[in-house]
């Protein structure tokens, strides 16, 4: 056997490791978030720290460190998969390395620590509660920031983390005009004649019928229940464990269905990603969506491309009453279609209509700018929180819990990764007019079976995995690289069919 061979099948060996202890640290964070006692939690964040430190380990080790050096040098040579392991690992080798290894393990239990005052704070509505742990994982990271490298802003190095090679200048540009369109959409949508009722919604369906319905939903979606599940949290999310055990979770509210079954369509979207990368790629740090912008175009295609359109509900609205019954039975299928559409400033970003939506994550994207960029101080952030919703959306959150309080991201260290929300509506947006060059989305949904849909995605995104760039991917699915005209284009249709704007 040749020597590239052999360091090609220890390498490999080697990262599926690292992955196998990746896996046990997501199984951990999932009970974390959704059903350990609450005096487990300080223990458990040890553990926490000792998984991510054997990550660390395994992934900066003297061994690793020169199978990953000796294919460097030889990576023409090597078959696709190693080549695609060893561009991937070099990123994370490279993050690692310029941290020493007792300061990542600190932060990783930090982590875990901050998590779980983020969840007092809410349920006390205090931010002071979480503020000292946000004062420790923003130093944490701007001392990351030393270690790596400043790009052309500290911004940029973190955001570089989440979108490769996406900017704050390109951000700043981009944003700026969705920003113009959305302001402008909304107020034409406040001053038209015909004004849909959004209460039409606010009525009661019960949270096992609320299951039923949704399974219902992401079966037809093509999310696979016998490699996957839903768990109730406080915050929604999606984790992947291998490719045969995806996890989704939801929060229920038996008064505004929105919030349970809209949010398990967009959870579901991230799932049925990771369900479909190429299977070659399970077990390895491959198998995995390749950035969170493609992440959130995923589930932001079937949450709101797909799962808030006209022909989604002509599809569901039916069973939707059944389930419901008798709640909506009075709400003909147009009032529906219309109140679920409606546009109207709220303090929520979970919460948010699609129009607005975008506008809940441009305040957070220029709030987390100024952390990094102008040191805003983290004990002002409730103060410049407000300032924002009042400036962008005309209110104001009343108290901690529904502003400073309600993401998690802050909590584990996640600065951006806010931006990715709305690159992931961007692009899902682009997706879906190159998705209509060869398939009638209308007719393929109005038929029940939504296979092709789920199989233009996996063809176009979901079976590379981490093994290409989203650039590239966009690029080739889509002919052209980010192009905010397509997002202003949808919503202006969308909006002006529902609020008769002419």
């Amino acid at each position: 056997m040749t020597e590239i061979k052999t360091v090609s099948i220890n390498f490999t060996k080697q990262c599926q490791t690292i992955k196998s202890y990746e896996e046990a640290l997501a199984l951990v964070y999932w009970d974390m978030r959704t059903g350990i006692p609450p005096k487990g939690t300080q223990q458990r964040s040890e553990v926490v720290g000792l998984l991510s430190a054997e990550i660390f380990r395994l992934s900066t080790a003297p061994e690793f460190m020169k199978n990953l050096t000796f294919l460097k040098t030889v990576q023409d040579e090597v078959e696709p998969l190693v080549q695609a392991l060893v561009i991937e690992m070099s990123k994370k080798a490279a993050l690692f390395e310029a941290i020493p290894a007792d300061e990542y393990a600190a932060y990783a239990v930090l982590q875990s620590k901050a998590e779980a005052a983020w969840s007092e704070a809410r349920d006390q509505s205090d931010y002071k509660i979480f503020q000292p742990h946000l004062e420790e994982i923003i130093a944490y990271k701007k001392k990351f920031i030393g270690y790596w490298g400043k790009k052309a802003t500290a911004y940029d190095t973190l955001l570089d983390q989440f979108e490769p090679g996406m900017t704050v200048a390109i951000l700043d540009e981009v944003f700026a005009e969705v920003r113009e369109a959305v302001i402008a959409l909304l107020k034409q949508t406040q001053a038209a004649p015909h004004q849909p009722k959004s209460n039409l919604l606010e009525r009661s369906f019960a949270k096992d019928k609320q299951i039923a319905f949704s399974r219902e939903i992401l079966t037809k979606m093509g999310f696979d229940f016998e490699a996957g599940r839903i768990d109730d949290t406080i915050h929604p999310f999606a984790i992947t464990m291998n490719q045969g055990d995806v996890r989704i979770t939801t929060r229920y509210d038996e008064m505004n269905f929105k919030m349970a079954v809209l949010g398990l369509i967009h959870e579901g979207g991230h799932a049925i990603y990771e369900q479909n990368i190429a299977p070659e790629y399970d077990g390895t740090p491959l198998s995995e969506g390749v950035s969170m912008g493609i992440h959130e175009s995923q589930s932001l295609f079937y949450e709101i491309i797909l799962g808030s359109s006209r022909a989604f509900w002509e599809d569901n609205y039916a069973r939707f009453q059944h389930y419901a019954a008798p709640s909506f039975d009075d709400v003909s299928f147009e009032s529906f279609y219309e109140a679920l559409n409606v546009t109207e400033p709220s303090l929520v970003r979970i919460e948010a209509d699609i129009l607005t939506y975008a506008l809940h994550i441009i305040i957070r994207y220029e709030i987390e700018k100024a952390i990094f960029n102008d040191n805003l101080d983290v004990k002002e952030l409730p103060a410049v929180w407000k300032a924002k919703y009042k400036e962008y959306l005309g209110i104001e959150p009343k108290n901690d819990l529904e502003g400073i309080l309600q993401d998690i991201h802050w909590a584990g260290g996640d600065f951006g990764y806010f931006p990715s929300y709305l690159l992931g509506l961007l692009n899902a947006a682009q997706l879906e007019v190159a998705m209509r060059q060869t398939i009638d989305i209308e007719a393929t949904v109005a038929t029940g079976d939504y296979t092709a849909i789920k199989n233009w995605l996996t063809e176009n995104v979901h079976q590379f995995g981490k093994a290409k760039e989203p650039l590239a991917i966009m690029v080739d699915a889509t002919g052209e690289k980010l192009n905010p005209k397509y997002l202003i284009d949808f919503l202006t249709k969308r909006y002006k069919d529902v609020y008769k704007l002419k």
